[in-house]
């Protein structure tokens, strides 16, 4: 039977305070889905369940993405009729991705259900992963053993020096970077902002991605974890 996947996507279209429309990061979902929906079962959850919001940039800065164009014409049942995190079972699933964007930031991150969530299956050793700004889910996510998930790992998220060049770090509830190192992640990123990196954790089973530009290779690494 194929592997079974829980991608999980913010529900927050705005950002309080600014009123500047978030959401989730089109190829951030896109490019993943590619990749792995001919190979295993997806299911897609969101915090208030319904229709999760796509961040209008994201699809102005990808309207040439060949992946990201097909998809967003022909996928949008998959979010606009989101499971509501509250409603699922971490034990009908191998594993779980976290879908990027600024809305993670503030619905996402540290939320009780998210941590739960995620505990579950790490304390499993079922897989984990995320990209960009999805990476804000680990965050306090304390496993059986007392430990922090990310602690001591290799670990990756939207950098803060990728958020200065966007002009977003003022508008932050937290700086990503920041808080994944003081939770003991070993933090890594690209040689230049914006850049692809991909790191792998717990033997294969935690997949980070740090920006857009690392969804394909996010994807690549959760096939070789979920052995599709």
């Amino acid at each position: 039977m194929a592997p079974k996947v829980l991608f999980v996507l913010t529900s927050q279209k705005v950002h309080d305070e600014t009123g500047r429309p978030i959401g989730w990061f089109l190829p951030e979902f896109a490019h993943p889905y590619h990749l792995l929906a001919p190979h295993i079962t997806i299911d897609v959850a969101s915090p208030a369940g319904g229709e999760a919001p796509l961040d209008p940039n994201s699809v102005e800065m990808f309207k040439t993405d060949d992946i990201a164009v097909k998809f967003l014409s022909e996928k949008q049942e998959l979010w606009k009729n989101t499971i509501k995190l509250e409603n699922v079972n971490a034990e009908d699933y191998d594993g779980i991705f976290f879908v990027g964007g600024h809305g993670p930031m503030f619905d996402i991150a540290r939320a009780p259900i998210v941590v739960s969530l995620v505990k579950s299956l790490a304390d499993a050793n079922k897989l984990v992963a995320a990209v960009c700004h999805g990476s804000a889910a680990l965050l306090d996510v304390k496993l059986s053993d007392g430990k922090l998930l990310v602690d001591g790992e290799p670990v990756t998220g939207f950098s803060n020096a990728e958020e200065d060049a966007i002009g977003f770090s003022g508008e932050m509830p937290f700086m990503l970077e920041t808080d994944l190192v003081k939770n003991g992640a070993k933090y890594e990123k690209a040689d230049q902002p914006l850049g692809a990196h991909v790191c792998i954790g717990r033997g294969g089973k935690l997949v980070t991605g740090q920006n857009p530009a690392s969804g394909l290779g996010v994807g690549e690494k959760m096939k070789v974890a979920l052995g599709v």
